[in-house]
């Protein structure tokens, strides 16, 4: 599954420019949801060298993205802001009603998400496996 996730006021406190404390185990999660297979991007108006701070704080704390502002991670063109990339999830502060401030929570939500995602996915792939036999 592809997460899509913000960095200012979802995994460290709104301090821009300025890189903010990082929430209470906001990279621990990350790093849990990609060890379980799902693809991160980094979904972020930070551009030049906020980004690359962006990118760098992650890093120092072993946390890495599969892409930057874009589906691919070599789509260099879209290292800076651009539209809306594709994502099953968003992890945004700026969600219609806001983000929980626990990451355990979060991790909770998008752990049932994925549960009903690979479900919807199973029933859409065998019914295209019987189509074709």
């Amino acid at each position: 599954m592809t997460i899509a996730v913000d960095f200012d006021g979802t995994i460290v406190e709104h301090k821009y420019p300025e890189i903010g404390k990082e929430k209470p185990f906001a990279i621990q999660c990350l790093k849990q949801l990609q060890q379980e297979g799902n693809r991160l991007i980094l979904f972020t108006s930070r551009e030049d060298k906020l980004l690359e701070e962006a990118l760098a704080f992650c890093h120092q704390r072993g946390l890495d993205f599969y892409a930057v502002n874009s589906n691919q991670p070599d789509d260099a063109l879209f290292k800076r802001k651009t539209a809306k990339v594709i994502a099953d999830i968003y992890i945004d502060d700026h969600n219609l009603g806001g983000i929980p401030d626990d990451w355990g929570e979060i991790y909770e939500m998008v752990t049932k998400q994925r549960a009903e995602w690979h479900a919807a996915h199973q029933k859409k792939k065998s019914f295209f496996l019987w189509r074709k036999s």
